[in-house]
């Protein structure tokens, strides 16, 4: 019992967190992703035609929606569990009889909140470009868990190595961005020259952003039981590392 309330007062810590502050949590990628769909979707996608049998602009959508789950599930928990450090807070829940695994999941659980939230507002602002039929929602679910899911763990990871707020951006511009436009989510990979299309399969995101479009609109660049399972096997990877630094104390012990 003691367990399951540490577990929600962390959660309803981390959602009360971003929902309070929600003109800059929720209001920027509604304006940021009605951009995209004016100026990719809009204009520039009526010059493109289709890809795939499939007007650009719902070929992006997926993509777009995705892009934001990665962004935001990330951000949500790197910024708050480096504040808790920053501030001290940390000490609270070490010296709490609470075991890593429910911290662990307790942040995890607050970036999946935020990741979906978001990627339902997006969703929501893409209904006013085009219509959004889902064509399996069960693996549209999936994927958008399993997705936000992953990128929480390398959130929470990259918040415990960090020792300054530079630290916490590093990654999310020069690696995390990178990957993200480049994964796919304004092109297909057949577009590219070859050699570019073999360098394109080692990004991770482009499965997710592919299995994610698949399960929308029944396109994909690759094999969807791929996607899946370097997902799967990249949670798995995460989260044990991360609770193997917990356990260290690495960054949050003195």
């Amino acid at each position: 019992m003691s367990v399951l309330i540490a577990f929600n007062t962390i959660v309803r810590k981390e959602l009360y967190r971003f929902i309070r502050i929600w003109p800059q949590t929720l209001l920027p990628p509604a304006i940021t992703t009605a951009l995209y769909f004016l100026i990719f979707g809009k204009l520039i996608g009526d010059r493109i035609g289709t890809i795939h049998g499939v007007s650009y602009m719902d070929y992006i959508v997926p993509g777009i929606i995705l892009m934001s789950v990665i962004t935001h599930s990330y951000a949500n928990v790197v910024s708050s569990f480096y504040s808790t450090k920053f501030q001290r807070n940390i000490e609270e829940l070490l010296v709490a009889p609470v075991p890593n695994w429910v911290i662990l999941a307790g942040y995890i659980s607050g970036g999946i909140l935020r990741g979906v939230l978001v990627g339902v507002v997006v969703a929501i602002i893409s209904l006013f470009f085009t219509p959004l039929i889902i064509q399996n929602l069960a693996m549209a679910i999936a994927v958008v868990f399993l997705t936000a899911t992953l990128f929480a763990l390398a959130g929470f990871i990259n918040a415990i190595l960090a020792e300054s707020f530079d630290d916490i951006s590093i990654i999310p511009n020069f690696i995390l961005t990178p990957l993200s436009y480049l994964g796919g989510v304004f092109y297909s990979v057949d577009m590219l020259p070859q050699i570019w299309q073999h360098i394109s399969l080692g990004n991770p995101i482009l499965y997710m952003v592919n299995a994610f479009r698949f399960s929308v609109i029944g396109v994909s660049d690759v094999d969807i039981s791929l996607a899946f399972l370097m997902t799967g096997g990249f949670i798995v990877v995460l989260t044990v590392f991360a609770l193997w630094l917990l356990h260290r104390g690495t960054g949050i012990k003195t």
